[in-house]
């Protein structure tokens, strides 16, 4: 597995392509039947709601539509590691949601990806395993703090500003615009602990969206993963994503878990050191405005190699990888629904 494989990293309300919460597979508990069913969401229910008033009702709202709407988009990401400029796209067909990213400028990299709305938990957890963002704005309110400011006009729309302060220094800042129609977000603001921007992303022409005339479906069911490792420790909040965590671009021996507070994410990548795979050094790697954690330990007589990556503060990521432990007794068990003490 190689850093920089992975390291590009989109803001998770358009694309989570890479690092970003899993916008096809979000964090929830038990599904509110008044906004879904069993099998999906309708997305007509959107035309029937208010406008919403409260921050928290507005970061819900956009939940639904980043699911929902159909949209062509140009974009501009702005960051320490330059500036870059993007086409993007959502549309929905037979209730799967495909997403495109493709960059206009640099290298040639295009991104694609197909899912449905994820659901809450693993299969065989018991109740109903579904998605909800009621219950991921439930979450976050345990973790940040969310406030409206001012109205902007981006991509020659309206916007209601949405500010959203971490509760700890355990995570960043953000601030959304939000298209006071659709509720989509047209811009996102990445701040740190002394409050200066670390990444812009923001649309800078937005094709008319038009929502779609039917449902998402739910993702199917996921048995947990069945590994020995599992973090020691996580910041408070963060838990298990019960979603598919192999792919293309690393290795089947490379163990992944993706971890949420409902707005940032931390993903965990353990692989044998066997001398087929190249080594990381051992430290703190800078990754644009992200950091990944590279340990090389030794659990259970297995030389193996840590590594995560995170929208966290990076000595958040190094005290997560310092913490994994090797549990084989607990190998069946979804590994991640682990609790930071008390501070």
């Amino acid at each position: 597995m190689r850093v920089g494989e992975v390291a590009l990293r989109l803001p998770a309300f358009i694309l989570a392509l890479t690092l970003g919460v899993p916008a096809l597979a979000q964090e929830g508990q038990e599904l509110d039947e008044s906004w879904s069913d069993a099998e999906g969401y309708d997305c007509q229910r959107l035309d029937n709601q208010p406008i919403p008033e409260a921050a928290i009702d507005w970061f819900e709202r956009s939940l639904w539509a980043n699911h929902c709407y159909i949209f062509q988009a140009r974009a501009v990401r702005i960051s320490s590691d330059g500036v870059r400029t993007l086409a993007l796209s959502h549309d929905v067909q037979d209730g799967v949601e495909r997403e495109v990213a493709r960059f206009l400028d640099g290298p040639p990299v295009v991104f694609e990806r197909r899912g449905r709305i994820g659901r809450a938990g693993w299969s065989g957890e018991g109740g109903q395993v579904t998605a909800s963002p009621t219950a991921i704005v439930e979450h976050i309110e345990k973790h940040y703090r969310l406030s409206l400011g001012g109205e902007e006009r981006i991509a020659g729309r309206r916007t209601v500003r949405l500010d959203i302060e971490p509760l700890d220094e355990m995570r960043y800042g953000h601030r959304m615009w939000l298209d006071k129609r659709s509720a989509l977000p047209l811009k996102q603001v990445l701040l740190n602990a002394d409050n200066r921007v670390l990444e812009t992303f923001q649309l800078t022409e937005l094709d008319p969206p038009s929502l779609h005339q039917g449902r998402v479906n739910l993702d199917e069911m996921r048995s947990p993963p069945t590994t020995p490792w599992r973090p020691g420790w996580l910041p408070d909040g963060f838990t298990v994503q019960p979603v598919k965590t192999t792919s293309h671009i690393h290795d089947v021996n490379v163990g992944h878990r993706l971890f949420s507070d409902g707005l940032s994410s931390i993903s965990l990548f353990v692989e044998p050191i066997d001398g087929q795979h190249p080594l990381l050094a051992q430290g703190m790697h800078r990754l644009g405005i992200s950091f990944a954690a590279v340990r090389h330990v030794e659990l259970a007589g297995k030389p193996l190699q840590v590594v995560v990556m995170g929208e966290t503060p990076p000595q958040v990521l190094q005290r997560v990888a310092e913490a994994v432990e090797w549990r084989p007794d607990m190998a069946t068990e979804p590994a991640g629904n682990v609790q930071a003490p008390q501070q």
